[in-house]
């Protein structure tokens, strides 16, 4: 009797406007991978009523029980040997059993909040603290711990970047995560027109300095500090990219 394939299921955790769409195109670029595109939306939605561009779809899309949504991506089976799961961490509501998502790897994705709300601003114009998930993400690491990658890493040094987190997630690193085909995917959540039509325009990372970040409005200011404590108190865990020798 052929065994059962045992799936290596990756749980990224990020707040919304983090990289997080492009780094899911880089593992859904692997032939050993699959992904799932934030399968706890419609729970989260459902459960508290937030009007988010295509809510309707989005909660006719998915399961609204996030105790359906838990038994499937920790159980289900899944045909391939890497199952990557983007996951915003606000969806992680405190009346949710976060002790059923134990069995997942975590890993965190973690961005500039000043860099986060320029973008987020473009979409959403009057964006919370919880909007973006930062008190979320700091209490999903102390709940699960793992590696933690900043976005700007990415950016600068793709390659070590991933190198890095694939290391620390116990998987090989492959160059297909490095680039992608142009255009929308099956995977993508029924809301990707509304936010990801950068993604389905790009076939990569586009490999940058930080440069300056566009101008934050004064009205959020104030919410820029507020998220910053959140931000550093994960700074000291964000990985090092990791060059191999002869790179």
């Amino acid at each position: 009797m052929t065994e059962p394939m045992v799936t290596e299921r990756i749980a990224m955790w990020s707040g919304p406007r983090n990289l997080s769409t492009a780094l899911m195109r880089s593992f859904e670029n692997r032939p050993d991978c699959t992904v799932l595109d934030e399968p706890l939306y419609a729970a989260y939605l459902s459960a508290t009523g937030i009007d988010h561009p295509g809510s309707a779809e989005v909660i006719a899309s998915q399961p609204t029980d996030w105790r359906v949504v838990a038994r499937e991506i920790t159980t289900a089976p899944v045909d391939s040997a890497i199952q990557y799961q983007k996951h915003m961490t606000h969806h992680m509501l405190p009346s949710m059993d976060w002790k059923a998502f134990s069995g997942l790897s975590h890993a965190f994705l973690v961005r500039d909040p000043l860099r986060v709300l320029t973008s987020y601003a473009k979409v959403r114009e009057e964006p919370t603290l919880e909007d973006l998930g930062l008190p979320q993400q700091v209490a999903l690491f102390e709940e699960f711990g793992g590696p933690v990658i900043d976005a700007a890493s990415i950016l600068e040094a793709p390659r070590e970047s991933l190198r890095a987190l694939c290391a620390a997630l116990g998987i090989g690193f492959d160059e297909a995560m490095l680039t992608w085909p142009v255009g929308r995917r099956d995977s993508d959540g029924v809301w990707a027109s509304h936010w990801y039509s950068g993604v389905w325009a790009s076939t990569g990372f586009a490999v940058s300095s930080p440069g300056a970040a566009d101008p934050l409005p004064a009205r959020l200011e104030p919410l820029l500090e507020r998220c910053l404590p959140y931000y550093d108190r994960l700074a000291p865990y964000v990985m090092a990219p990791r060059v191999e020798n002869g790179d």
